[in-house]
């Protein structure tokens, strides 16, 4: 080559260079420092926490303008989105429960932004709609968020949420003319709604100062009975602790309406205490069932004079107790369904049976038992999976249950509590099929020698050759586990040759306590490592590569990936956290974070700071390190995770990060932390996220 060219390649080359360079907003820092304990922690975009300011919201807009520029560039997003339009279009329904001779359910038809909220007399009758929440917005922003009916089926109230928020206002409607009653209550948050006689329970907070809606700390909940064609200001307050504003209550009544039950529970706590009181006594008080909130208590019923409640307590893996409501108190119960190796899940009552859902290595078994604990028979389920919501009534033998699994879409089932048979109620008509994929189950080993299950799902005669893009999602938190189900999200990924895999990481509930207490406070590295020892075993195996492995989390989630990208940039290729906790020094400090404060601990310990602050994703952004390409999703009215997480974490890392990845940030706009997030909204997120990857990866989908 003539020496003359290489100044014309020169500037060529620096010319592509400037012209895919991202120039990121410039982000104001301040001089704001914290002192733990002798450790001065700076916190330069600390201003970036008041989601109201003007200049946040500037700084909001040019963000977005960023990556949407980036976004727009990418030349099948258009293919993705219609793709995913396609697939997404198909009807679907929720397990139908029955309420005073009543059976109620939700469908959707495909595309609609929100579920329609359906009645039917009996089950012989025609359905007709109770509430359509597509019909309260033009963008489908209001979302039913609470859905209780009376004891005797004549009325519903139920919970509207705008734009994703946790507040929720609750309404009355009348089920037979279909006509809302005047009836409104607002400032509910984190509430469940019990009906008795005339009208219900709820739970609900103080109405927060002006401006701090989404952001200000939720303290003392306090539990009220609404009256029926009564205003709010007239709701009798039936429970608060003036002494403890951490603490969280909720109020039910059982079927028979002769108790009401108080769960309280801490939020520095792993557990809830659970009261009782006699509804036919006028000033009957609230008897202690419990001995501490060091164990879990959750009621599933009261059938002939007992109530049936799933505990933890000496039971790391869960058991059926049943106290004797005649006369109650903490010694007064006995063992109906002593623990098992599996976890109890899940129980339920229909046809005077107990419904109890076991979870064995992270999929359902459902078994029958008669009221005394004895076992009458195992439910055959279709494959392997899921088994959500098994609905029934303690008087009849009709009941209904939905499975699902990663290649089975979700469908219903009527079940007969006599002969132990299963018939489709309801299976949904979707554009894929399930023939040409296989779900695996692995084990693979952690760092600490901790045998942990994975599922990976991909299509059936794939190469083990170490090319096949493969998405790895984690959780590993609160005792939520994230079981097999079907995500049609995920079928751009698969029909691309792409594999999915889902690390069952410690914190979560997959084997019990133990698990769960295996991955908090102090013991929280052991979920990253469990994660990052689920990366390698990928590339070891050759499922996949360094080069071709994106990583995914949401909420505490998010948190693993920005702590595990910090760790081990080296593994990945692409880095979609979404809506994490990634400010680990103050997330206490927002709306229901002290809630977290039992499985994170907290920086107010001088122990605990110390731990925390060696994995906290903001804080361990290094200049160092060339991380993957890197897409955070939240959303302006995430009131859970406030989006400060993500506001900060991305201007530190836009300002740290050196490499030529990009590292962009996507935000939401009448959105929240996940629930009740319109299709629309749905399908556009997910088209940029797998457009991201696939693009970051040099992949181009078949379309």
């Amino acid at each position: 080559m003539k020496k003359t060219l290489w100044p014309i390649l020169f500037l060529l080359l620096m010319a592509c260079t400037q012209k895919d360079k991202i120039h990121y907003p410039e982000t104001r820092k301040v001089d704001t420092v914290d002192n733990y304990f002798g450790t001065k922690v700076p916190d330069p975009y600390r201003w970036l926490e008041d989601d109201n300011s003007p200049e946040t919201k500037a700084w909001v807009r040019a963000e977005d303008s960023v990556t949407e520029n980036y976004l727009s560039k990418i030349p099948f997003r258009n293919k993705i989105k219609e793709r995913l339009t396609k697939v997404w279009n198909y009807e679907k329904m929720s397990t139908p429960f029955e309420q005073g001779g009543k059976y109620f359910y939700r469908k959707n038809n495909g595309l609609q932004d929100q579920d329609v909220f359906y009645v039917q007399d009996n089950l012989q009758g025609k359905s007709r709609v109770l509430i359509d929440p597509n019909k309260l917005s033009e963008d489908g922003t209001v979302a039913v968020s609470a859905f209780s009916v009376s004891k005797d089926g004549k009325y519903l109230a139920y919970g509207l949420s705008t734009g994703g928020s946790d507040w929720v206002e609750l309404h009355v409607k009348n089920i037979n003319s279909g006509e809302d009653l005047p009836d409104l209550i607002k400032w509910v948050k984190f509430s469940n709604v019990s009906w008795y006689k005339d009208g219900f329970y709820y739970s609900r907070y103080a109405a927060p100062k002006e401006g701090a809606a989404l952001s200000g700390v939720n303290e003392y909940q306090m539990v009220y009975f609404h009256k029926l064609g009564t205003p709010q200001d007239e709701d009798k307050m039936i429970y608060r602790n003036n002494n403890d504003p951490k603490k969280m209550y909720a109020a039910a009544v059982t079927e028979d309406e002769n108790y009401m039950l108080l769960i309280e529970s801490d939020w520095t706590s792993r557990g809830n205490e659970l009261y009782v009181r006699d509804l036919n006594k006028d000033h009957g008080e609230l008897v202690k069932l419990t001995e501490n909130l060091d164990y879990s208590y959750t009621p599933v019923a009261a059938v002939e004079g007992g109530l049936f409640v799933i505990t933890n307590n000496s039971a790391p893996n869960k058991k059926l107790i049943r106290y004797d409501l005649k006369n109650p108190g903490k010694d007064n119960f006995s063992v109906i369904i002593p623990e098992k190796k599996d976890v109890l899940d899940d129980c339920s009552i229909a046809d005077k049976k107990l419904v109890v859902n076991y979870m064995k290595d992270v999929h359902s078994v459902v078994e029958i038992y008669n009221l005394k604990g004895g076992l009458e028979h195992t439910v055959e389920l279709p494959d392997i999976g899921t088994v959500y919501s098994f609905n029934g009534s303690k008087d009849s033998p009709v009941a209904f249950y939905s499975f699902t699994s990663y290649t089975f879409p979700q469908a219903i089932y009527r079940y007969n509590m006599k002969d132990n048979t299963s018939e489709v109620y309801f299976k949904p008509d979707v554009d894929f099929d399930p023939s040409k994929y296989e779900t695996e189950l692995v084990f693979y080993t952690s760092k600490d020698s901790t045998r942990v299950p994975m599922y990976i799902v991909h299509k059936k005669g794939i190469k083990m050759d170490g090319t096949n893009p493969t998405l790895l999602y984690g959780y590993g938190g609160f005792n939520v586990t994230y079981m097999p189900d079907f995500r049609v999200s995920r079928l751009v990924w698969l029909e691309n040759g792409g594999i999915y895999a889902n690390a069952h990481i410690r914190g979560g509930g997959e084997y019990g306590e133990e698990w769960h207490q295996a991955g908090t406070k102090l013991h929280k590295q052991n979920v990253f490592d469990d994660f990052i020892a689920a990366a390698e075993y990928l590339i070891d195996r050759k499922y996949t590569s360094s080069k071709k492995l994106a990583v995914q989390g949401g909420s505490n989630g998010g948190l693993l990936i920005g702590a595990v990208i910090n760790q081990r940039p080296d593994l990945f290729a692409v880095a979609l956290p979404a809506v994490g906790v990634m400010d680990m020094l103050r997330f206490h400090k927002f709306t229901i974070g002290g809630a977290w404060v039992s499985d994170y601990g907290s920086s107010d310990d001088s122990v605990q700071f110390e731990y925390i602050y060696k994995y906290s994703p903001l804080h361990n952004i290094s200049a160092e390190k060339n991380y993957p390409a890197i897409l955070v999703t939240t959303a302006d009215h995430d009131d859970r995770v406030v989006p400060a997480h993500s506001f900060k974490y991305i201007a530190t890392l836009q300002e740290k990060y050196k490499g030529s990845n990009p590292v962009l940030i996507r935000i939401e706009t009448d959105a929240g932390h996940s629930a009740g997030k319109p299709t629309s909204k749905q399908i556009e997120e997910v088209t940029d996220l797998m457009a991201f990857t696939f693009y970051n990866m040099g992949i181009t989908p078949d379309y």
